[in-house]
Parts: C-alpha cells; structure tokens; sequence
C-alpha cells in the first residue's frame, strides 16, 4: 500500500504549486524515508498503540507505521492513530488511505482538521485524555514571526522557538507519556546557533536521544520538492535515561551505503557546553579537535573577540559609496576576500566599496588594523563551510577605518585591530581541514554564526602567534601546508 501512496506523492509535489508549499512549509516524505523512520522505534508489547502524527499529509509516515505493525513488527493488540492535517485537500486523501487499514486490523483513526499547534496546546493545558505512546513527524519549515499568533500559543506552555518544524517536535514530545518514542525528520538546523538554544534545552531536558540519522546530500532527502537543505531524522524517548547514542549515515533516502556506529553522549552534546550544541559525528573515530589537549582555550581565554559584521547596507544606504572617495573608508564584503587575500576595490561588481564616515556611521566603523573574517554564507556548490581570510591595512594605503558588512564576521579585540601574526594565526587555524570537519558535526547549514565561532577551542594565544608569524614568513600556502602545521599545533 506504501507504494501506492509514493505515486501520489509523487503526482502531487509535481502538481502543486511552489507558493503553495511555502505557504504550508510542508514536504511529503518518501515511501523510502518513512518506512526507515519507522524501523527505528523500539520493538513493544505494548497492549494499545497512541500514535501522535502530526502534519499527516497523505499518510504516509502512519501508513510505514502500521505496515510495521500488521506484518508483527510490534505487538500491540490494537492501535489508535491522531492524525492532523491543515490542508483539507490532502485530508481527504489521508481519510481515504487510513481507511483501508481499518479493514485489517483492530485501528481507528481521529483525523484533526486545521492547526496542529492550536490543537496541541488546548490538549495540553485542558485535556484529561491520556498521552501519545508513539509519534511519528515530518513536521513543516516555516520560520514563526516574534509575535505572530503561533509563537503567543507556545509560550503558553513553555517552548520558545523560531520555527515550525521544532514547534511541532516539541508539543508532540510534550504530549508523550513516560517511555513514549518520537521519530521526526528535521533540518540540522536545530543542532547549534543561538535561535534554537531554547529548543535544545526543552528536548534534552525532557527526553533522551536514541538515534540520529544523518543524510549526507542536502538535495536528497526532499530531491523531488527542489529542498535544499541537510536534514536529519532523530528518534527520543520521552524521559528516557541518556545512554550511548546510535548514529546512522547514507547519502541519500535509498541507503545504499547506509552505516551506523554507537557513540557515547558526551561525543553528541559536549560536556558543559552551555548552548547544548547536537553533534553528529561522521565517524567512530575522535576528530583533531576533540583529541588534542593543546586545542582547548575559548576565544575570551586567548583575549579575542567575534562580532557579525555591523554595517547592513539598506539601512545606510544614503552613506554607502560604489566607489572611494574623498572622507570615505573601505566598505568590506564577502566578495572582497578571495583565500586569505583581500581585493579592493571591485569597480565592476554591484557590491559597493566605501561608506561615508560622518557621525551617522562613525558607530559602525571598526579602526585600521588587522583583523580575520570569515565568510556567514557559503554557496552550496563550496566545499568548506569555514572560509578565513586576513584584513592587512597595507592593502588599503590611508584607510583610518574599515566598515565590515553584515554577511562577515570579524575577529577583534574590543573593536580594535589584532597583532599581525595573531590575524594570520587565527585565519591558517580556521581554514584547517580539520576545523572544517569539526564544524560540519554540528553545522547542517551553509551558514557561520559568530556564535558558533564563539563555542569552538582554540589553540592557545602563543601558538596562534606562532602559526602567524610561519604563515607570514612563507607566503601562498597550500591545504597541506595547512594541515601539517596544524599537526605540529596540535601535538
């Protein structure tokens, strides 16, 4: 049957139009996907199944679910399914499908017509109902404005997050009774950055992480709806005892080189780490990082400082110059780096090159000097997310200041320019391979927050103004001259 409700989802992301699955932010999951996601839940003898899914669409996460449950994958006498689904076309077709089950076994299904997170919140502040014992999620992606109607309803019951995908996740692990397991398909997004600080905290203070599945192509996942995004399907147990994580790989949804490995917990969310970063390690094996004792000092320790560049053009824009010109400074953009070297100006780019420096600026300006900035976005078609390069004043003959566009971030200290060899340093580290495969274990995105540059180590001051002064000497460096004196680094 799951293969019948494949080709509907396939008819129906090729008739459905793009503004229309923005609008819901929802995705239908692939027979492949959803019986995969199925496979992980616990094996139960549970006399009577509550399976919570939520964004339901065609049915066809449920529909894996109870085919695991008819062919004896569980052991539950009977099975009651809540689905909720906002689109109502897609609810006649999910009516249509759970109806068919009805026929094979002792099921019934409460189909919920509208909003999933207005339903959820009544449930929990008012219902006597007894909890979900199971839920099963491929839940939409859509940001929740500050003070939009959904983000009110949620604070009520105590989630504070920014988008509906960690929404959904956690009012369905809020109507969990004890032991009950939760399957859900989410963008990695969630694993680190500031905005979703809340949500982490929620989720790891109320359930325990069983399995993380990581896809490794970020096109594949949702390839026939064009998602460009990585996604990673977790599986909690709510107030479940943490213990060893398994964690599972494949490129893409048909897992043909599907791998798993156990890790202990202290490997997915490092001790004392205070924004309760998820990693996702890649290998059974401990990254450099992780493994060396010389790389272990924060940013505040070796007397640095990360910022997002400050100045937002359109805000400005009345001050932004194309190009240089007299009681202006350089206007800094990702397009002006190119390795660890700076290009400016560029005349022939749309990017401008100046800001007027005047008392409306002066407060977004950073001194001359030396600095390290890292790119916010890389394209998807890069293969480093960390990409480090130098501010030398030299290359900008009468600069008194430098405007940093808001798509860098700038290594400072205390909005002043670094030693040279501090900036070199800083920017050879960054642009290890293996600072780069660090990050990715907890960066599902193409985008750096100074937030997360803030939450890595560091080799020490001294040994950063080591690593600069051998960058200076030597020139044009290649990735293996880099990784080599990171070696000597890291010993």
């Amino acid at each position: 049957m799951l293969g019948d409700i494949d080709k509907t989802r396939l008819r129906i992301s090729a008739e459905t139009e793009a503004k229309k699955k923005s609008q819901f932010g929802q995705f239908l999951t692939p027979a492949t996907t959803a019986r995969f996601m199925a496979s992980l839940f616990a094996e139960s003898t549970l006399p009577v199944c509550r399976l919570l899914d939520p964004g339901a669409g065609i049915g066809s996460l449920a529909s894996a679910f109870l085919e695991r449950w008819v062919a004896g994958g569980f052991g539950f006498k009977s099975v009651g399914l809540t689905a909720c689904e906002i689109d109502a076309g897609l609810r006649e077709i999910l009516l249509r499908t759970m109806a068919l089950y009805e026929t094979k076994a002792p099921f019934a299904c409460d189909i919920v017509p509208g909003d999933f997170i207005e339903d959820a919140v009544n449930r929990l502040q008012f219902s006597t109902a007894g909890k979900f014992t199971h839920a099963i999620i491929n839940p939409p992606y859509k940001k929740i404005n500050t003070q939009s109607h959904h983000r009110l309803l949620l604070r009520q019951v105590g989630i504070e997050t920014v988008n509906l995908y960690s929404a959904f996740v956690a009012l369905a692990l809020a109507l969990l009774c004890p032991g009950g397991q939760l399957v859900a398909i989410v963008p990695r997004s969630f694993c680190n950055g500031p905005y979703y600080r809340p949500f982490r905290a929620f989720i790891l203070e109320r359930a325990a992480i069983r399995h993380l599945h990581l896809f490794a192509s970020r096109d594949m996942a949702f390839k026939d709806d064009d998602v460009l995004q990585e996604n990673v399907i977790i599986m909690l147990e709510r107030d479940g005892e943490q213990e060893n994580v398994m964690v599972s790989t494949s490129t893409d949804d048909r897992f043909d080189d599907y791998s798993i490995h156990q890790h202990a917990f202290d490997r997915i969310v490092f001790p004392n780490d205070p924004d309760r970063f998820v990693h996702v390690p890649a290998s059974t094996g401990q990254s450099v990082i992780e493994l060396s004792a010389a790389i272990r000092y924060t940013l505040n320790e070796i007397g640095v400082m990360v910022s997002t560049g400050p100045v937002v053009d359109f805000r400005l824009r009345e001050h932004i110059r194309q190009s240089p010109e007299a009681e202006s400074v350089p206007l800094l953009y990702p397009v002006h780096f190119s390795g660890r070297a700076v290009a400016w100006p560029k005349e022939d780019l749309k990017k401008a090159n100046a800001i007027h420096r005047n008392a409306d600026t002066e407060k977004w300006l950073y001194p001359a000097g030396f600095y390290t900035v890292v790119r916010r976005f890389s394209s998807k078609e890069e293969r480093r997310r960390i990409m480090a390069s130098v501010v030398d004043p030299k290359a900008f003959p009468g600069a008194t200041a430098f405007g940093f566009e808001n798509h860098l971030n700038v290594f400072h200290e205390r909005r002043n320019g670094l030693p040279a060899a501090l900036a070199h340093g800083l920017a050879v580290f960054l642009n290890t391979t293996a600072v780069d495969d660090h990050f990715r274990r907890f960066s599902g995105h193409t985008q750096v927050n100074a937030a997360d540059l803030r939450a890595m180590k560091y080799p020490s001051r001294e040994a950063l103004l080591k690593l600069g002064k051998w960058a200076m000497k030597n020139g044009e460096l290649s990735q293996a001259m880099i990784d080599e004196q990171l070696a000597d680094v890291s010993a």
